[in-house]
């Protein structure tokens, strides 16, 4: 069983044992008409609606040459996590964490250029800090900054030591496969993004998938941006799409998990409650698909994360708190 199989069958599994969060069944096919509507709505040239916010995302955007390009990505992604300190961050105007951390880093190579592997193996926090604009003062943001450098660091010594110093020479090593370069970026330990639940093995590997998304988006899906298997690829469970989902009435939380949520508790990493809130995510948005198929309309979970992913962006979704978890993986 190929990977990205592996992960859709351990989220059912979570979703047949759940008890902490609920797959509103009833709920799915409405829905799946609300995401993807008819003929009339303003979409792209694959059916699916635009996402305005999708054009403002740094990591979609190819930049003066391949080479910078490939290194925005990559670079972004191995620090595309942090929501569970989020709340501290030092946001710019207007901005969520995530956008504050991607414009400071586009910033960044705007005015000096790509980080090179051989700087990024040896960066610290202190620099993190100066490129995302952040006060290592506060003790969470200082621990965030700390990750980063290390995810920075381990990201700049496989490519020095695996790959010739080529960014190039990682993704050309995944041989056109998502699979692959999800294999490869999962080596890496703050990307091995897997828990137990119970028993059962549940891996997600979001950042690792959401990399090879983000280069295809770049790349146009061609030449560094290739993958066969694109579609067979998950959503990348966070946890604003399963907000989404809770807020859409697809997903239901306990009341006591609700509630602590809603009090701004944090959420333990690998707890039954982290676990089945992602992979009901995940499990939900596979029969989203699913219906979306059955009716001449396929939609891969990966185009249906963008569409949910950006739903989250509007205010009366972010004024409710989501879950908060403090891990490298989302």
């Amino acid at each position: 069983m190929g990977l990205f199989d592996r992960i859709r069958e351990a989220a059912a599994e979570v979703a047949d044992r759940a008890q902490w969060v609920t797959l509103k069944t009833e709920r799915l096919d409405a829905f799946a008409n609300e995401l993807v509507p008819g003929p009339a709505a303003k979409t792209d040239a694959g059916g699916i609606p635009e996402q305005d916010a999708d054009r403002a995302d740094p990591a979609h955007h190819s930049r003066e040459d391949p080479e910078s390009s490939l290194a925005f990505v990559l670079t972004l992604d191995a620090v595309n996590f942090g929501s569970g300190w989020f709340p501290h961050l030092r946001k710019r105007p207007g901005a969520s964490g995530y956008f504050t951390i991607a414009g400071g880093l586009k910033d960044h190579f705007d005015r000096l250029g790509p980080l090179t592997p051989s700087h990024l193996a040896e960066i610290e926090a202190d620099e993190c800090a100066r490129i995302f604009d952040q006060a290592p003062a506060s003790a969470p943001v200082s621990e965030l900054m700390e990750l980063f450098a290390r995810s920075w660091r381990d990201l700049g010594s496989l490519v020095s030591a695996g790959f010739g110093g080529s960014f190039a020479g990682l993704v050309k090593a995944a041989d056109n496969r998502a699979e692959g370069l999800v294999k490869i970026l999962g080596a890496m330990p703050l990307y091995r993004d897997v828990e137990w639940y119970g028993d059962i093995e549940v891996p997600f590997y979001k950042r690792a998938q959401i990399t090879c998304a983000d280069l295809a988006s770049t790349f146009g899906e061609s030449g560094l941006g290739r993958f066969e298997d694109l579609d067979a690829m998950t959503i990348f469970a966070d946890n604003l799409v399963p907000h989404v989902l809770r807020k859409e009435g697809v997903l239901e939380y306990d009341g006591d998990l609700l509630g602590r949520i809603q009090a701004g508790e944090l959420i333990g990493l690998g707890s039954a409650e982290e676990i089945e809130i992602r992979a009901l995510a995940v499990h939900a948005v596979e029969r989203l698909s699913a219906i979306l198929t059955a009716r001449g309309k396929p939609v891969p979970p990966r185009r249906l994360d963008s569409i949910l992913w950006h739903r989250g962006q509007s205010p009366a979704i972010k004024a409710e708190p989501r879950h908060r978890t403090r891990c490298t993986y989302y």
